[in-house]
Order: structure tokens, then sequence, then C-alpha cells
């Protein structure tokens, strides 16, 4: 497949009625361009935005050659040179980019392995494609989950680390300023209000500042 065809291959349906949520972008990665030129049509009519490569070189390649993320990856499992497993990995360490596999084995140890590395979903070889698009809506569905899932727990990570930067600022101005917690505590919040900055960067402020001092 030319570079044209592997790198430019971004389809759009045009006057079908689709199933699937417009706009879509699904990334196919096989070294079998029939399996590729068939599904690309089939999703394509389908109302997906699909983009393909022939191996996972170009794969990574295309990922960070800076193109619209996919909402989903489907890759073959084995394919010359480096494996769709490898591939797999990858796509974990590209901002957790969802994928699922496509295999004509479905012997457990494969199947073990692409579970292990994060697969939303495994197929099964030979695919027919209109069979594959409500495995690949729950795969959809599922990433979109685990998103949310990922962006609750960054969201209470970064809550939980602004309250002890600032309850470690309280005690500093505590100490500094021979204050009780409330009136510290007020302090800080009035000078953030002074400076119309926000309270943790304050707080983020202090603590470097007494960081600086006790090297």
């Amino acid at each position: 497949m030319s570079d044209q065809n592997t790198h430019d291959i971004t389809r759009r349906a045009s006057g079908t009625s689709a199933t699937s949520a417009p706009g879509q972008h699904l990334l196919l990665v096989d070294d079998n361009r029939l399996v590729l030129t068939t599904l690309a049509h089939a999703l394509t009519e389908a109302g997906y935005q699909i983009s393909s490569a022939e191996s996972v070189e170009e794969a990574e390649n295309w990922l960070t050659e800076g193109h619209q993320r996919p909402q989903l990856v489907i890759l073959d499992v084995h394919m010359p040179g480096q494996s769709g497993l490898t591939l797999a990995q990858r796509l974990h360490e590209l901002d957790h980019i969802p994928f699922m596999m496509l295999s004509a084995y479905s012997d457990p140890a494969t199947v073990a392995q692409a579970t292990q590395q994060g697969a939303l979903s495994y197929a099964v070889k030979p695919i027919n494609p209109v069979q594959l698009i409500p495995v690949i809506e729950a795969a959809l569905a599922r990433a979109n989950e685990l998103q949310a899932l990922r962006t609750s727990r960054l969201q209470l990570q970064t809550a939980l680390d602004n309250e002890r930067d600032i309850n470690l600022a309280v005690g500093i101005t505590m100490m500094q300023q021979h204050l009780a917690r409330a009136a510290a505590f007020e302090a800080l919040r009035q000078g953030a209000r002074r400076q119309r900055r926000k309270l943790i960067e304050l707080a983020q402020d202090i603590i470097r500042a007494a960081e600086t001092i006790n090297v």
C-alpha cells in the first residue's frame, strides 16, 4: 500500500445512514491488504472515519506524526516484523489509546496475551464486517468508561494533592507567624484574595520558599 493510501486513507461516509456515532475515528492495522480494504469499506459505510497501516512500524509512524488520535485501534496479532502485541504496549504508553485485536488464532494463550495487554475485545478471522460493528461499538463504549474512570481518578488525586499542599502551607504559616490553625488558614485565604490568585498557587509558593530556606 502506498504512503498516500496508508497515511491519507481517512474517509467519511457520504449519504449513508450510520449506526455508529458520526466521526468516530478507527485505525486499522493488518498486513493483509484484502482485510484492510474490506474492513475499511464496510466501516466507512457504517459511518466511521478510517485510517490504516500494514505493519506495526507504519502504525507507530502514523501515531507519532501528529494525526488525529483514534478512538479505537483494531490490530492484527500476527504480522511480519513486530507483532500486534508489541504495538499494544505502545498504545498503552501513547496516552492509553484503546484497542481490540484481530487474529486467525483463537488459542487461549494468544487470547490471554491480548487481554493482559489491555485489549477491549478479540475477534477471530475470517471476519464478517457487519457482525464486527457491534463488537466495535461495545469496545468504544468500554473505552469511554475507562477514560472517565481515569479522569475521575486524576481529578481526585489532584484534589488530594492540593489539600495536602494547602495544609502544609497552613502549617508553615502557623510556625512563621505564631498563629492558630484557623487564623493561619484565613491569612492565606486573604493573601490569595489580595493577590487575585488561587489559594493552591499561594500555598505552593509558600512551600517552595520554605524549601529554599531549608536547603
